[in-house]
C-alpha cells in the first residue's frame, strides 16, 4: 500500500511538472533596418541545470521553444554579420514571448579583423557551410561562379558545378529558390560583387521541410546572401560580336533587384556554340559559355536563339512567388566517329555518322508557396513543357572479325516529332496549434504526350552471304502517352521535447500507352504495307502502395532518424500486336532507411545516411517489339522484366578551422542493386522469336533487358583546402577513389564489368587582388577496367586535365584574358586523338565613363587542336567516341556593363528556406 501510494504521489508531481511546462516564442531583426533574419540560431539554456535546446528562426524570423518548464533561462543568438546576443530571463507559469529582439550589424569587428590579417573563410554551421565572399578576391567583372569555384570544395567538373563532391542542383539567392532548369546560367547571373556570403548545404524536400522529417530526397544547394546595399537597383551586360567564318554573337541579361523582388532576363544568338549568356561572360565567348543543359560541354557545330524570364517576389508578407519561362531554338550539327570493341568476341564495331537536330522548346515552371498563417501553408508547382524535334542521322557502319569485313551498313533515320508535358505538385501542411502535431498532404499530377513520324532506310552488305543483302524503306508512326499521379499523407506527432513521431501513407500510379506502327514502301502506292512484326501497341499500369512509422530523435549534439516502409505495387501490361500479350506482376517490398547526424563542435560534424528504393522498368523496356533503326545494333524489349531494388549508403566527415581557415570534407557513397536492369547481348542464335521478315546481319549484337543481381558501386572523395598566404592564394587538394561492378549477359553467360578509377587533383586560385585574377588547376584520372568472361579485352585508360584562367588589367583599362586547357589520353583505341591543347585568348580596352564598355579582339582554339573525345565503358563493351567541336575562329566584340544601385533603400531580405515546424529549416 506504501509502494502504491508512493508511486500515485510521483506520479501526479510529474503530471503537475508537465502542467506546467510553457512556450518561449520571439522574433530576431536587424536592428538597423528592422527586417527579419531567417536561418538565425537561437541557444536556449536552463539556469539550473545548464541543458540546452536549439532551434533556427523560420523565413520570417520567428523562433518557438515549446514544454518549457519554470525557471530562469539565458537565450542566445547568432548570426554571421551581426554581433551576438544574450539575454537572460524568468520562465513562470504563463507563455513568454519575448517580442523582437535586435541584432547589431557586426560589419566593425569585422573589419578589425581584417585589419589584422585575412578576413576569415567562413564557418561550419552544423551540415552548412557559410563562406565570407570578402576573403575572395575577383575581378572587377567577375560573375558567382567565379566567386564559388575559388572555394574550398566547389569545383567544375565536366562542365557541371560541383560541391563537396556532389552536384549542385539548387540554386537560392537570399533563400528564394532560382526557379528553372540550368544551374550554370543561375550561378552565372548574379554578379560577384553583390555577394556577402556563400552557403553549401544540402537542401531538403519540400515534403520534408514542411513535415519535419527528412525523406531522404536532397538537393545540394547554394545559397547566396547579397549585400544589403546590393538589393535594389539593376546590373546586366550585353554583347555583340563578329568573326571569322561568319561566326556572330549578340546576347544580354539584365538583373533587377527590388528587395525581395528579382527579376532577370536574358537572350541571345550565336553560332559559337554557346547555350546561354551571362553576367560573368568573356567578351567572345570562351570555354565557360559552351555548356549545355546541365552543364555538359555540347559537341556538334550548334546554332542557338534563345531568351529566358525569372521571376522572384513576395505578395505581401505571406506568399512567395517565382516563376520562369525560357525559348531555345538550337540548330547542331555533329560528326561522330565511334569504334567499340566487344567483350568475349573478336568483333569490333566502327560507325561514322552525321547527326543533324533541331530543337525548339518553351519550359514554363512556377512556384507559389502561401504562409496562411503560422498553422498552415500552401505550395502550388505547375509545369509545362511544350518541344518539337527534327533529326536526321546518317550512319556508316561496318563489324570486323579478324581483320575482315562482315558486314558494312548505310542507314538514316528522319525523325519529325513532337511533346508536350504537363505537371503539378500541390503539398499542404497543417500544425494543431501547440500540440506538437502536424499534418501534411501533397498530390502530384503529371501528364506526357510524344507523337511523330520516323522515315528509316537501310541498305546493308552481307560479305558473307550476298544473297543476304538488304535494302529496306519504312515509315513508322509512333503515339504515346502517359499519365501518371500520386498521393501522400504524414501524420506527425511530438512524443517529447525532442523526438517525433511520423506515419504516412502514400499511394501512385502510372499508366503508359504506346502505338507504334510500322510501314513499308511499295513502288506505286507509297508506305502502303503494314509490318505487324516491327509494329506493337503495349498499355501498362504501375500502382504502388507504401505505408509505415517514422522516428526522429534530436539534441544538441546528435539526431538520428529511423524510417520503416511496406510497398505493396503491381505491374499490368497488355500488347495487341505483333501478338496478344499480358502481364501480370505483383511486387512485395520493405523499405528501410535511416539518418545519424552527429556533430564534434560547431564546426566537425558527421552523417551517414542510409536509403532503399525500387524502380520500375520503362516502357521502352517492356515492349516486345524488334528496334531495327540501327541494323547492327538491334534491340527488343522484355515483358517479363521486374522492378530493381536498390540500397544505397552515404557518408561524410566535415571539419573546418575558423582560425587557420582549413576546411577538410571526405566522403563515401555506396550502392547496391538487386535485379538490377541491364542487357543481355547475343551474338549468335536468339532464345525468342525473330519476324521471319528479319534478315540476319553478320556481326550484328542483339540486345534485350533483363534482370540480373551482383550491381554495386562504392565512390569515396576528399577535399583540403587552405590559404597560401606567401602568394595570397586559396591552396585545394581533391581526389577519389572508384569503383562498380556491373552485370551483362553475353549468349546466356554472365560477364562482370569491373571499373576501378583512381583520381587526384590540384587548384591553386588567386587571392592578390581585383587585378589580377587567376586559377591553375590540374588532375590525373587513371581508370582500369577488367571483364570475368574475356581478360584478353581489359583495358586500362589514363587521363590527365590541366587547366590555367588568367584575368589581368594590364594597364589603364587594357585588360588581358587567356583560357588553356590541356587533355593527355592514354589507352584510347586507334585512330582517337590522344592529346590536345585548347587555348583562348582575348584582348581588351575599357571604354566610357567608369570603365562601362568594352572593345576586345578574341581567339577561340589558337592552336587549332580542339577534339572531343569520351570513353564509354559498358556490361559488354568498352568503346571511344570522337565528336566533332568548333575550331578556331577570330571575333572582335562590343561589351557593355549596366550596373546601378539605390544606397538607403530598406531590404526587404527573406532567406527562407523552406523552414519547417518539425525541424530545422531546409538543410540546417
Amino acid at each position: 500500500m506504501k509502494r502504491l501510494f508512493t508511486t500515485l504521489m510521483l506520479l501526479v508531481a510529474m503530471l503537475q511538472a508537465f502542467a506546467q511546462t510553457t512556450s518561449v516564442t520571439g522574433s530576431v531583426q536587424s536592428g538597423s533596418d528592422k527586417t527579419a533574419l531567417p536561418g538565425a540560431n537561437v541557444v536556449l539554456t536552463r539556469t539550473a541545470n545548464a541543458a540546452k535546446t536549439v532551434t533556427a528562426t523560420d523565413g520570417e524570423g520567428n523562433f518557438r521553444f515549446e514544454r518549457v518548464a519554470q525557471g530562469q533561462y539565458t537565450l542566445e543568438i547568432n548570426y554571421i554579420g551581426f554581433q551576438n546576443f544574450s539575454r537572460t530571463f524568468q520562465v513562470a507559469g504563463a507563455p513568454v514571448n519575448l517580442g523582437p529582439l535586435m541584432l547589431q550589424d557586426g560589419a566593425t569587428a569585422i573589419q578589425e579583423v581584417q585589419i589584422i590579417g585575412r578576413a576569415p573563410l567562413g564557418e561550419q554551421k552544423g551540415d552548412t557551410s557559410q563562406f565570407n565572399a570578402k576573403a575572395f578576391k575577383t575581378a572587377p567583372d567577375a560573375s558567382a561562379e567565379d566567386l564559388v569555384t575559388k572555394m574550398p570544395g566547389v569545383t567544375v567538373q565536366d562542365g557541371k558545378i560541383q560541391a563537396q563532391g556532389e552536384d549542385v542542383q539548387q540554386v537560392m539567392i537570399d533563400g528564394k529558390r532560382y526557379t528553372g532548369e540550368d544551374v550554370n546560367s543561375a550561378v552565372r547571373n548574379l554578379s560577384a560583387d553583390m555577394v556577402e556570403s556563400v552557403q553549401v548545404f544540402d537542401g531538403q524536400s519540400d515534403r520534408a521541410a514542411f513535415s519535419g522529417f527528412d525523406d531522404g530526397n536532397r538537393l545540394k544547394t547554394l545559397n547566396f546572401v547579397t549585400k544589403k546595399e546590393k538589393q535594389h537597383g539593376y546590373v546586366g551586360k550585353a554583347s555583340a560580336g563578329y568573326g571569322t567564318d561568319e561566326r556572330y554573337m549578340l546576347g544580354a541579361t539584365v538583373n533587377y533587384f527590388n528587395g525581395s523582388q528579382r527579376i532577370t532576363a536574358t537572350g541571345l544568338t550565336n553560332n559559337i556554340n554557346m547555350f546561354d549568356f551571362s553576367i560573368g561572360e568573356t567578351p567572345g565567348g570562351g570555354m565557360r559559355g559552351r555548356r549545355g543543359w546541365g552543364g555538359e560541354s555540347p559537341n556538334g557545330i550548334i546554332n542557338t536563339n534563345t531568351f529566358g524570364l525569372n521571376y522572384n517576389d513576395m505578395w505581401g508578407k505571406k506568399m512567395e512567388v517565382s516563376g520562369n519561362y525560357n525559348y531555345s531554338n538550337r540548330d547542331v550539327i555533329n560528326n561522330q566517329y565511334r569504334f567499340r570493341d566487344f567483350v568475349n568476341s573478336d568483333t569490333t564495331y566502327t560507325e561514322n555518322s552525321l547527326n543533324q537536330k533541331i530543337t525548339d522548346s518553351h519550359r514554363f515552371n512556377f512556384r507559389l508557396q502561401y504562409n496562411i498563417n503560422e498553422n498552415n501553408r500552401l505550395l502550388i508547382r505547375p509545369n509545362v513543357t511544350i518541344q518539337r524535334n527534327e533529326s536526321l542521322v546518317g550512319r556508316n557502319a561496318s563489324t570486323i572479325a579478324n581483320g575482315d569485313e562482315l558486314t558494312n551498313s548505310i542507314n538514316s533515320d528522319n525523325v519529325d516529332n513532337a511533346s508536350l508535358n504537363l505537371g503539378n505538385t500541390i503539398l499542404y501542411s497543417h500544425r494543431f496549434g501547440d500540440s506538437g502535431r502536424i499534418l501534411t498532404t501533397e498530390i502530384e499530377t503529371r501528364y506526357t504526350n510524344t507523337a511523330g513520324e520516323t522515315y528509316q532506310r537501310e541498305n546493308t552488305t552481307n560479305f558473307l552471304d550476298e544473297e543476304r543483302n538488304v535494302d529496306r524503306n519504312q515509315f513508322i508512326e509512333l503515339d504515346r502517352a502517359n499519365f501518371s499521379w500520386s498521393g501522400n499523407l504524414d501524420y506527425s506527432q511530438r512524443l517529447a521535447e525532442k523526438s517525433r513521431l511520423q506515419l504516412e501513407y502514400n499511394i501512385s500510379n502510372r499508366d503508359n500507352d504506346s502505338d507504334k506502327r510500322t510501314y513499308d514502301y511499295v513502288e506505286g502506292e507509297g508506305y502502303s504495307e503494314f509490318n505487324s512484326p516491327l509494329s506493337n501497341t503495349f498499355q501498362n499500369n504501375y500502382v504502388a502502395q507504401r505505408f509505415g512509422p517514422s522516428y526522429q530523435y534530436k539534441n544538441e549534439k546528435s539526431s538520428f532518424q529511423l524510417n520503416a516502409r511496406y510497398q505493396y505495387a503491381t505491374l499490368r501490361g497488355e500488347s495487341e500486336f505483333p501478338e496478344l500479350y499480358s502481364l501480370k506482376r505483383d511486387f512485395n517490398n520493405v523499405l528501410p532507411s535511416a539518418e545519424y547526424e552527429y556533430k564534434f563542435s560547431k564546426s566537425t560534424n558527421l552523417r551517414i545516411n542510409y536509403r532503399t528504393t525500387t524502380n520500375e522498368p520503362s516502357v521502352d523496356q517492356l515492349q516486345d517489339v524488334l528496334d531495327i533503326s540501327n541494323p547492327l545494333r538491334p534491340s527488343i524489349g522484355n515483358p517479363s522484366l521486374g522492378q530493381e531494388y536498390q540500397n544505397r549508403l552515404f557518408m561524410r566527415f566535415r571539419k573546418f578551422n575558423a582560425e587557420t581557415n582549413q576546411v577538410f570534407f571526405m566522403g563515401i557513397f555506396g550502392t547496391m542493386t538487386q535485379d538490377y536492369i541491364t542487357n543481355s547481348i547475343y551474338t549468335r542464335d536468339v532464345p525468342f522469336e525473330l519476324p521471319e521478315s528479319y534478315t540476319y546481319r553478320p556481326g550484328a549484337r542483339f540486345s534485350r533487358p533483363v534482370n540480373l543481381d551482383g550491381y554495386w558501386s562504392v565512390r569515396s572523395f576528399f577535399n583540403y583546402g587552405q590559404p597560401v598566404n606567401f602568394i595570397s592564394s586559396n591552396f585545394n587538394v581533391n581526389g577519389s577513389v572508384g569503383y562498380s561492378r556491373t552485370p551483362g549477359m553475353i549468349n546466356e553467360e554472365i560477364n562482370y564489368a569491373n571499373n576501378t578509377n583512381f583520381r587526384v587533383g590540384l587548384n591553386l586560385s588567386s587571392n592578390i587582388s581585383e587585378k589580377v585574377d587567376f586559377n591553375v588547376s590540374t588532375s590525373g584520372s587513371y581508370e582500369l577496367v577488367e571483364n570475368t568472361l574475356n581478360t584478353t579485352q581489359n583495358n586500362n585508360y589514363y587521363n590527365h586535365s590541366s587547366n590555367l584562367r588568367l584575368n589581368a588589367t594590364i594597364w589603364k583599362g587594357l585588360v588581358y584574358r587567356t583560357e588553356l586547357n590541356h587533355q593527355f589520353n592514354s589507352g584510347l583505341s586507334e585512330g582517337v586523338d590522344q592529346a590536345y591543347l585548347l587555348w583562348n585568348m582575348s584582348l581588351g580596352k575599357k571604354v566610357f565613363k567608369n570603365q562601362q564598355g568594352e572593345i576586345s579582339l578574341s581567339v577561340n582554339d589558337l592552336l587549332k587542336q580542339n577534339v572531343s573525345i569520351e570513353r564509354n565503358i559498358a556490361a559488354d563493351y568498352v568503346e571511344d567516341v570522337q565528336s566533332t567541336v568548333l575550331q578556331r575562329y577570330f571575333m572582335l566584340t562590343f561589351t557593355y556593363n549596366l550596373r546601378k544601385f539605390i544606397s538607403g533603400a530598406a531590404p526587404e531580405m527573406n532567406q527562407n528556406r523552406g523552414g519547417n515546424w518539425g525541424g530545422r529549416p531546409g538543410g540546417h
